[in-house]
């Protein structure tokens, strides 16, 4: 008899659990739908405004005061909105002032902004500020406590990082462990995968195509002839590699907050930051005689220019990715807004490309892995990026991608862009003393 008390218990509480179930399964629907769609429009928007700089150079410019601007208004209206994604971190972690709903209306408007006179910024770090004001507003209508509203946020994260990229997988599970190193949450993953899924499929419902990257190599022939797709040698050369994508990884974390203390120092004025931003940026591209460092840099306007996509060609770009770099590293430390991982995505498959001649590896290869690894090593998030990888260049290649995320992750230290990211397990035994303490707080 005492074996049926579970079972009968669980009978008698079905009615309350499948309308626990039907209400998240509701607010989660409300969340991905509403992410989507935004996430939907502000992708568009990208489009057009990139098309348009492709159009009118000249646009460039304009940097320097659409950066002042976009500063006031960001003082006049921004806030707690201004601290961006470390604010929905912390609201996670540790409940406080909540999450803006201003935020979303602003870092889009932001965004484009930047794009459209050819700031070096990405669009993740604007898609999640989306998604958390978003779950952030939807929480209090429904009157989340606070347990549930840090799912509810982990769940917006997730709906919009899945939807900006078109990665569902990869985006419930970003949603979990950007939150704190070596440790997810799982109870967080079935409301993240839903949301996640629904921004997904909303943002493709309105019409919106994701790029597409293609991955040539297929694996190493075996001496039987059939394809053997673990090679040891090209996995150590890929190892090698991913060192150097984590050393990168650092190098941008850490040379993000630096330069914009620097900034703070030199220029008190923080509405005139993005001004020195951007003429410093239209001095760079003076010197070097090309844009190909401005905006997400997925496509040139030269066809032959250095960009994501011509990184998985036959081309061979051997100093792009540090350009792409200086360039990133000026307007996000100026004030600009937008995010940083596509500028990342630029810098691994552009180092990888490099690399790739010095290693006598496939080019596409080590492109599709220095892509996802030094975003792994910037974000601290090997597990998700992994994941990435095989969404956006199937799965034949796994063990070399996840070799390079997780061995990125490693060499990129307890560093990341996220400075509100917690340390739950550290990297390595050498730094047990970190355990629990907050990115912002080990910065020298």
């Amino acid at each position: 008899m005492a074996g049926d008390v579970y079972p009968m218990r669980t009978f008698q509480n079905f009615p309350r659990l499948a309308q626990i179930a039907l209400h998240w399964g509701l607010i989660l629907l409300l969340l991905g739908l509403s992410v989507g769609s935004i996430c939907a429009l502000f992708l568009w928007l990208l489009d057009q405004v990139t098309q348009l700089r492709f159009l009118h150079p000249s646009l460039l410019f304009g940097l320097p005061v659409a950066g002042i601007g976009v500063a006031l208004l960001y003082q006049r209206y921004g806030g707690r909105a201004a601290a961006g994604n470390n604010l929905i971190i912390d609201e996670i972690h540790k409940p406080g002032g909540g999450v803006p709903f201003c935020m979303a209306p602003l870092v889009l408007f932001g965004t484009v902004v930047s794009h459209l006179f050819g700031a070096s910024v990405g669009r993740e770090g604007t898609a999640v500020q989306i998604g958390g004001s978003f779950a952030a507003a939807i929480g209090r209508m429904f009157r989340l406590n606070d347990r549930a509203m840090r799912l509810f946020l982990m769940a917006g994260i997730a709906a919009g990082f899945g939807a900006v990229f078109g990665t569902p997988v990869a985006g419930a599970i970003f949603g979990l462990e950007v939150l704190m190193l070596g440790r997810l949450d799982y109870a967080a993953l079935l409301p993240a995968a839903v949301a996640s899924i629904v921004a997904d499929w909303t943002c493709h419902a309105w019409g919106i195509h994701h790029a597409a990257y293609h991955v040539g190599f297929r694996g190493v022939p075996a001496a039987d002839g059939t394809m053997f797709h673990v090679d040891a040698l090209l996995l150590v050369k890929v190892s090698f590699a991913a060192v150097c994508f984590g050393l990168a990884s650092r190098a941008f974390a850490s040379g993000v907050h630096r330069l914009a203390g620097i900034f703070q120092k030199f220029c008190p004025q923080a509405w005139l930051r993005p001004a020195l931003g951007g003429i410093l940026t239209i001095l760079l591209v003076g010197l070097l005689g090309t844009r190909d460092y401005l905006g997400l840099g997925v496509a040139s306007p030269d066809v032959d220019g250095a960009s994501i996509m011509n990184f998985f060609g036959q081309g061979y770009y051997p100093w792009s990715w540090f350009w792409k770099l200086v360039f990133t590293l000026l307007a996000l430390a100026s004030g600009f807004k937008g995010g940083e991982v596509t500028p990342l995505f630029f810098i691994g498959a552009g180092l990888g490309n490099a690399l790739s001649s010095v290693l006598g590896v496939p080019a596409d290869l080590l492109a599709g892995v220095g892509f996802v690894a030094v975003f792994a090593g910037a974000a601290n998030t090997p597990l998700a990026c992994t994941f990435m990888a095989i969404e956006l260049f199937g799965a034949t290649d796994v063990v070399y991608y996840a070799a390079g995320c997780f061995i990125a992750y490693l060499a990129s230290g307890h560093s990341g862009i996220y400075q509100a990211q917690r340390i739950g397990t550290p990297k390595t035994s050498l730094a047990l003393e970190r355990s629990g303490a907050v990115l912002r707080d080990l910065r020298t």
